[in-house]
């Protein structure tokens, strides 16, 4: 191993020994390269020559960089053209924490790791898995969750996706989610947990995200050393009283010494900016220090360091001046009202109870999306095959469960949806 992972390990295992065997074994062996070529440049910043970085600079120093395309984005080319840093650059690092803080208040004045950046929320995901799934390690995914989970955990990393069923009727199967992070016994456990979810929209609400934070906690007083994943890709898009506003992280990450939680987020669908590819990875943690952050993130940017080199500089930089100017809350909150809107264009047109016949919607008040399941006897590929043939409407099917995009249709186109959804199905039966 090398003594840069080793004197890492050390220092997390002196902070926290559950965290250190929550590690995976790449998690362990990695670390951010401080010697070697990485280091040698930074040595030699500030020097009147230097021919260290493998990056082209005019001879003025500036970044070397084509007219056509400077000329495309107004930023300073110092912005733009650059490598950013592996961990991200610090400016919207500190910026997205104490953007954490204020839309999560319940955090208090807990302290976390400063985000990491990645290359947007799967990147973040896979980079978790890196971290702490050993092949064959079970992962605790509802039985509704979003399909790359599969291609990013078991194809990249050889983990096993263990499902618990989310609703009953329209309320989270609470029963079904203990149930799943006692199986096995008492030991390691990794958990994600993805609101507003990813097929369903559904968020939890007030009381079933404390019933949430309870079980873990009982959980981790019996002596299990648990990772909670909080893939929040589509935090803040909540539309119903009641509902939990805050992310489930903010409960978690000062719960027990035992529970190491990693809050997965980004701006792609909380800003709209989904081809900017930026994320971020946070951790939190009881007694988490400044020392044992900091371990946990050059872990993190050295896995980031190995994988993608480093995100987009100019994401970053547009990002930045996006959080700073005065009218980015007014345009965040007219984009959420848009989508609030559809949201409830699509109630409105499923309270026609003749869908009943064919197909009932499950559980939502949140997010971009909502499902509808069919009936038994009807075949969801079928349906959606003659959706698109005759009625020109594109969903999605999983296993006879539609996903509906609402974030991507009109809300007028609400109603015609679900009556071509029904069309369709007594198409299919004829």
């Amino acid at each position: 191993m090398n003594p840069q992972a080793e004197e890492l390990n050390r220092v997390i295992r002196e902070k926290n020994p559950v965290v250190f065997e929550l590690l995976s074994d790449r998690g362990k062996n990695i670390f951010f390269p401080k010697k070697g070529i990485l280091g040698q440049t930074a040595d030699a910043k500030g020097t009147r020559i230097n021919a260290t970085i493998g990056a082209a600079v005019e001879d003025n120093g500036s970044p070397m960089r084509l007219e056509s395309l400077e000329s495309q984005i107004n930023l300073d080319p110092s912005l733009v053209f650059p490598y950013a840093p592996s961990f991200g650059r610090p400016d919207i690092r500190a910026r997205w924490k104490s953007m954490i803080y204020e839309k999560n208040p319940r955090i208090g004045d807990q302290v976390l790791s400063l985000p990491v950046v990645s290359n947007a929320l799967t990147h973040g995901v896979s980079m978790a898995g890196y971290l702490f799934a050993n092949e064959g390690e079970k992962i605790l995914v509802p039985d509704l969750f979003w399909g790359n989970y599969n291609l990013i955990l078991s194809n990249g990393y050889g983990a096993e996706l263990q499902k618990y069923r989310l609703f009953d009727g329209n309320k989270l199967d609470m029963a079904a989610f203990k149930a799943g992070i006692e199986a096995d016994g008492i030991g390691k456990k990794i958990i994600i947990l993805n609101f507003p979810n990813n097929p369903t929209g559904y968020s939890p609400t007030i009381a079933e995200a404390a019933e949430i934070t309870k079980i873990i906690r009982n959980a981790a007083e019996q002596g299990n050393k648990l990772v909670v994943l909080c893939d929040d890709a589509y935090f803040g898009l909540v539309y119903e009283e009641g509902v939990e506003q805050e992310s489930i992280f903010a409960q978690l990450c000062n719960l027990h010494t035992n529970v190491l939680a990693v809050k997965i987020d980004g701006p792609t669908k909380e800003d709209y900016v989904w081809g900017f590819r930026v994320g971020f990875i946070t951790y939190g943690i009881k007694g988490g220090d400044s020392d044992f952050y900091a371990a946990m993130e050059s872990k993190t940017a050295g896995a980031v360091r190995g994988n993608i080199s480093n995100a987009s500089n100019v994401s970053q930089s547009l990002l930045l001046k996006a959080f700073e100017d005065p009218a980015y809350k007014a345009q965040k909150a007219e984009k959420f009202n848009v989508l609030k809107t559809r949201y409830n264009a699509v109630k409105e047109a499923l309270k026609d109870t003749k869908y009943a016949e064919y197909f009932h919607a499950l559980p939502y008040n949140s997010g971009y999306f909502m499902c509808v399941k069919l009936v038994d006897g009807i075949d969801g590929e079928t349906v959606r095959r003659i959706l698109i043939e005759k009625y020109s409407i594109g969903i999605i099917n999983l296993n006879n469960v539609i996903r509906v995009a609402f974030s991507a249709m009109a809300a007028s186109d609400a109603k015609e949806l679900f009556e071509g959804i029904y069309n369709a199905c007594a198409d299919s039966k004829k």
